[in-house]
């Protein structure tokens, strides 16, 4: 997905939440928020000049649910 002048702004404007599994220290905390047109952007604190990862509402669901499997424990 290419960031758009008004995808930036939403992204701007977002409401972010961090994983409470994120570290104390702040150096390694993941954040998501939820876009419209049903989308998902994720980004990490350690990369602020790296922009949000932007995924569709089914593959970023796929993920969560994968990962609650524990099919991405390796």
């Amino acid at each position: 997905m290419r960031i758009t002048d008004e995808l930036r702004v939403e992204l701007n404007a977002a409401e972010w939440t961090k994983s409470t599994l994120s570290g104390s220290s702040g150096g390694d905390c993941l954040y998501v928020a939820k876009l419209s047109g049903d989308r998902y952007a994720i980004r990490d604190s350690e990369q602020p000049d790296v922009e949000p990862l932007l995924l569709r509402g089914s593959v970023f669901r796929a993920f969560v649910g994968g990962a609650k499997l524990g099919e991405f424990d390796i």
